[in-house]
């Protein structure tokens, strides 16, 4: 049985990890760990991190400012860590990059199967459409969302800009009255509203014609699942910087 130590435990992606891990044969929650406590759980919860937090593999769906304490103690235990927070700052990501090096760490700014296959389409793509058509993407969720654009948008771009042979600049957003689209950009618009789970369009815009390329969750669930499978593959693994790719 695989232990689990859940972080973001009370958040929307955790209480979706927690029905999920209930129902599966495999793997159980040992911890949970998030600054609210739930008294509908069973498992032990935790606001910290401390030494009484036990388990086999992180999952962490929680806030990006609760990340440097959780690679603080997956790099102190040893114990692997799937981190699926967003909106990570460039400080974050060197800790992860550091701390990967000691304990085995997963990062992904989307766990959908699915959005990791577009990625893979997006890319090439833009290699073949590169010079003559206009590359944008928009990205839609839900209006409690803290973080724009989303971290899949920037997974998008930044698949998008290694792909092709020049050096496209990122615009977010377009205002004012000298916005005239430059050629080589990448525009991203960040949409929130509603309970929107999550939807990216990638759009190819060349001389009468265009290509979309779209991904549309239905349910949370779909990043649940992907991050369970995340968690089986990091059970036991030697120290390093594990993505989506190594899963698939």
């Amino acid at each position: 049985m695989l232990n689990i130590i859940l972080t973001g435990s009370s958040g929307a992606m955790g209480k979706c990890l927690v029905e999920m891990i209930e129902e599966s044969s495999d793997m159980q929650i040992s911890a949970g760990v998030d600054r609210s406590i739930n008294d509908q759980y069973s498992f032990p919860q935790f606001t910290s991190f401390t030494d009484e937090v036990k388990g086999d593999v992180i999952i962490d769906f929680s806030h990006f400012s609760v990340v440097p304490a959780l690679l603080d103690f997956s790099e102190k235990s040893g114990i692997p860590a799937v981190i699926c927070t967003t909106g990570l700052t460039e400080d974050i990501i060197t800790r992860i990059d550091d701390v990967s090096k000691k304990t085995a760490l997963f990062r992904s700014g989307n766990m959908s199967l699915g959005i990791n296959l577009l990625i893979d389409l997006v890319k090439k793509a833009a290699s073949v459409l590169q010079g003559s058509f206009d590359m944008e993407i928009i990205e839609k969720h839900h209006n409690k969302k803290v973080d724009a654009p989303s971290g899949t948008a920037k997974m998008i771009a930044n698949a998008m800009k290694e792909a092709v042979e020049s050096d496209p600049r990122f615009v977010y957003g377009r205002s004012g009255n000298e916005a005239k689209r430059e050629q080589n950009e990448i525009g991203i618009h960040a949409v929130r509203g509603g309970t929107i789970v999550g939807e990216h369009d990638v759009i190819f815009a060349g001389i009468d014609e265009v290509i979309e390329i779209k991904h549309t969750a239905a349910s949370k669930k779909v990043f649940a699942q992907g991050a369970l499978e995340a968690a089986r593959f990091m059970a036991g693994r030697t120290p390093g910087l594990y993505d989506m790719n190594d899963i698939l």
